[in-house]
């Protein structure tokens, strides 16, 4: 999917150095997958609004609808276009680094947004704009603990933990945020299995049957988004065993808070795409302008569980 359109900075914002010299500057993104989830089909759509409501920035947009090899072709076209800068959510945070590092032989900054990609490809990168996955992860485990806690079974709980797509950053970030601060707050939990459930909430659901026939006793569950973590809810509730077990998951779903409304779902990570996307733009952005830009940018997610959720507004997506 291509879509092409004129933009000025987000409002309030002044144009200021390099850019100066040019009527506009041109911004291309290549996005990870539109409409496998709300989140993503939420992002496209805020970035697009981001962008309308100005005159001063054009913009590229493409979708690599999950496919490496496409989103590697994709950043090679808009490297063909000699667009000012490029955005990139990774389909993969490996395979795409050889694609990104062409763009910034080309002399084209790359903005990484939402996921990052691998280390050994920090050197092609402007800036990294999103959310910090690996605080996300250890959030999560404190969410799990202190209601472990609360319940007085911090000593004896058994967990599993269903994670995000394999060889994605985010998955790999958010599971090693949580297996990490897990044994630091509550070191007599036990995580009985891990297993992925590619972001997709049937997927997850059936993953979650499966360790329910495996595991006698869960006591919690950590998905790493609320997708998933519903379908988990799902698979628990038709086996009658929902109220046994503490839900936390990220990236705060509208199902996700609607479970939480419901008394079924305890916590998780709140997290707006459209806080994600204007966040992206406004780094490309900056970073044209030559102003001083954090490598790591990152934008605030913080917890939300059934006893602070009244602080929140329900999210769109």
């Amino acid at each position: 999917m291509t879509r092409k359109l004129t933009a000025a900075l987000v409002a309030g914002t002044a144009l200021a150095g390099p850019a100066m010299a040019q009527d506009t500057m041109t911004i291309g993104i290549t996005q990870n997958n539109v409409g496998v989830d709300s989140y993503q089909t939420t992002y496209e759509s805020a970035f697009i609004d981001a962008a309308a409501a100005n005159d001063a920035v054009e913009t590229v947009v493409l979708d690599a609808g999950g496919d490496v090899a496409r989103q590697i072709a994709q950043v090679e076209d808009l490297i063909q276009q000699q667009v000012d800068a490029i955005i990139i959510w990774p389909t993969n945070g490996e395979a795409v680094i050889p694609a990104v590092r062409k763009a910034s032989q080309a002399g084209i900054p790359v903005i990484v947004t939402n996921s990052n990609i691998a280390e050994q490809g920090f050197d092609f990168v402007a800036s990294f704009s999103g959310p910090d996955n690996i605080t996300q992860g250890a959030r999560a485990a404190e969410i799990m603990c202190d209601r472990f806690k609360a319940l007085g079974i911090e000593t004896e709980a058994e967990i599993v933990q269903i994670s995000g797509q394999p060889g994605y950053t985010t998955a790999i970030e958010r599971a090693k945020g949580f297996e990490d601060r897990l044994p630091e707050v509550c070191p007599e939990v036990t995580l009985l299995e891990t297993q992925p459930g590619d972001w997709n909430r049937e997927k997850s659901q059936q993953v979650m049957e499966a360790f329910l026939v495996k595991y006698d006793s869960i006591d919690g569950v950590y998905a790493g988004d609320d997708n998933m973590g519903v379908g988990a809810l799902n698979a628990a509730k038709a086996a009658g065993r929902a109220g046994d077990i503490t839900f936390v998951g990220a990236t705060n779903f509208a199902v996700g808070y609607e479970a939480m409304e419901a008394g079924d779902y305890w916590g998780s990570i709140y997290q707006s795409p459209v806080d994600d996307a204007e966040a992206a733009l406004q780094t490309a952005i900056d970073v044209l302008n030559g102003e001083d830009v954090p490598f790591l940018n990152y934008f605030d997610t913080p917890k939300i569980t059934q006893d602070n959720m009244g602080e929140f507004t329900k999210p769109v997506f």
